[in-house]
This record gives C-alpha cells, structure tokens and sequence, in this order.
C-alpha cells in the first residue's frame, strides 16, 4: 500500500528529472557553441602570401673593347707600291727605291715645295719624276724645268748615277752640290746616323 510519503518522493525525483534535462540540454548546447566557434576559428585558412624575393640578377660581364688600333697610315711598302715604287734592306735598312729597284735619296737643302738641286746637281742625282696624282705620304713640287718631281713625307726624291746596279746606296752620307744626301728610309723617318754602306757617311735629314 502505497504512503503519503511515498507519492511525496516520487514527485521530488520528477522534479529533479525536470530540472536536470533543460540544464543538461543547455550544457550541451553551449558545448555546441563553443566547439563550433573553435572549429571555425581554427579551420580559417591563412591568406597571407608568402613573400617572395625576386630580386634582379645582375650581369657584371665587362664588355670587351677589342679594339684594332693601327692602320691608319699605310705601311711604307703599301705607299711605295701606290706611287709605282719599291722597298729594298740596304744595310739593314728598309728604303724606297725606284721601279728598277734603285735607291731613293733626299737632299737637306730642299724643302717640301722646293728643289735645291739644279743643273749639274739633277744630272747627277736624277730627280724621280712624279705621276698625275700622289696620295699621302706623297706630294708632288713643280720644278725650274716645268717638270713635276715626287715627294716622300717633305723630301723631294732622287736617284744617284753613282749607283751602278740596284740594291745599293753609295750616294748615302754624299756631300755633294751644297748639301748632304740621305737614302729615304720606307718609314718616312730619319735616315741611320750612319750607313754600312761603303764610302759612305751619315747623318738624319
């Protein structure tokens, strides 16, 4: 037979049953809540970029300067040729000559524009006759006789009727007709203090 005081504890555990399930549901939804709210924080995904470095390469290859100096003048063989002569070593010198190979000499007196050698002065020592048109090293001066005579480098030419066959010099170092005679060098230079040839002097013109 069921008490008063039965029925009175039945109700007390309902109760508690009441209470308990609303704090347990919101237990569990703040449970929700906060797992949720972590997960979501925890699964954003990052956007900061990664910093890339591209810094530009730099080229310190030297360029090379190759650069051909010479040429601007042409060599003394190259010249003669242009002018219908040549070059011989006489004596270990290199020397203009004539188109039959005969030395060319200047005469210290002379200047680039005119000849101090006349009369029995060109008889001996023939002056080169110079063509219509002379290029650089060479000029070209008007003689007494109306003839046109070659110039190297400001030295009127000429050849020597002492030299009897080509290739040599006898008239270099000659003081002849007032003046001293020189072989031209195919250089444009002054000619050796001294030549090996023989009988002959020296001295630069």
């Amino acid at each position: 037979m069921i008490t008063s005081h039965d029925r009175l504890k039945v109700r007390n555990r309902r109760r508690r049953a009441l209470l308990v399930v609303p704090a347990a549901v919101a237990g569990l939804a703040a449970l929700a809540a906060c797992s949720s709210s972590s997960s979501s924080s925890s699964s954003a995904p990052s956007s900061a970029p990664a910093a890339t470095s591209s810094a530009p390469a730099t080229s310190s290859a030297a360029a090379g300067s190759s650069a051909s100096a010479g040429g601007a003048s042409a060599s003394g063989a190259a010249a003669a040729t242009a002018e219908g002569l040549k070059t011989a070593t006489i004596g270990g010198v290199t020397v203009l000559t004539n188109a039959k190979g005969f030395t060319l000499y200047s005469f210290a007196p002379d200047t680039a524009t005119k000849s101090a050698c006349s009369g029995a002065c060109a008889t001996a020592w023939p002056p080169q006759a110079a063509t219509a048109t002379a290029k650089s090293p060479y000029t070209t001066l008007k003689r007494s006789d109306g003839t046109t005579q070659l110039v190297f480098s400001g030295h009127p030419l000429y050849t020597f009727t002492g030299d009897t066959s080509p290739g040599t010099a006898s008239g270099n170092g000659v003081n002849a007709f007032g003046g001293l005679w020189h072989e031209v060098p195919a250089s444009g230079g002054a000619a050796p203090a001294s030549s090996p040839s023989a009988g002959s002097g020296g001295g630069g013109y």
